[in-house]
């Protein structure tokens, strides 16, 4: 297990210490697996400065998909016209 560091935006931040976001969707350049810590560091892209806060959570679950696989599910038009949504479930 390992511990991973990333920045996250204050608006996606909050949500997450008020227990509003349970996921994170984020660019496939990093290894990451269940199990690991994901400590996120609060980022100001306002001052470009990190605002003192941070969060560390259990990585529950990870998927990973490049934009061809989605094509068994969709269409490439109805991605590109609708986009994707991710749900959290409870």
């Amino acid at each position: 297990m390992k511990k991973v560091e990333k920045k996250i935006w204050p608006e996606y931040f909050q949500a997450i210490t008020d227990g509003k976001k349970t996921f994170e969707l984020r660019l496939n350049d990093f290894d990451i697996e269940d199990g690991d810590t994901l400590l996120l560091r609060e980022w100001d892209p306002k001052s470009k400065e990190y605002t003192g806060r941070e969060l560390e959570r259990e990585v529950g679950y990870v998927g990973k998909w490049k934009i061809d696989d989605l094509t068994q599910f969709w269409q490439m038009e109805d991605i590109q016209e609708k986009g994707l949504q991710i749900i959290s479930l409870k």
